[in-house]
């Protein structure tokens, strides 16, 4: 089945700088757009950036344009999430995501907490 794993996430001081990794496995992951979602405390998941299948098509949130990067390795099934110039309205459990057969995977999550 479908396994979506991420890592990477903790604290960091405003103004700095996180990766964080998400490992698939259970699906043809060069075949798919994968996306990374985010949820605060007492806020709705939403979507933060998204990634076509090659890679070629990026798309983000307005709240973190140039300064999120998503990325893909389809040789690896993984895909990435650099964040620069964390700020404390970025502190979320950041998930990994796919939709496939109209249905969407999670993984389980990755805190970020932004504070000083």
């Amino acid at each position: 089945q479908v396994q979506l794993v991420e890592s990477g996430g903790g604290l960091v001081q405003p103004g700095g700088s996180l990766r964080l990794s998400c490992a698939t496995s259970g699906f043809p992951f060069s075949d798919y757009h994968m996306s990374w979602y985010r949820q605060a405390p007492g806020k709705e998941r939403e979507l933060v950036a998204q990634i076509s299948s090659t890679g070629d098509v990026t798309t983000y949130a307005d709240s973190v344009k140039g300064r999120f990067t998503i990325s893909r390795d389809n040789a690896k099934n993984t895909v990435a999430l650099e964040m620069n110039s964390l700020n404390p309205e970025d502190t979320a459990v950041y998930y990994c995501s796919v939709l496939r057969f109209a249905r969407r995977a999670w993984g389980q999550g990755t805190q970020v907490t932004v504070s000083s």
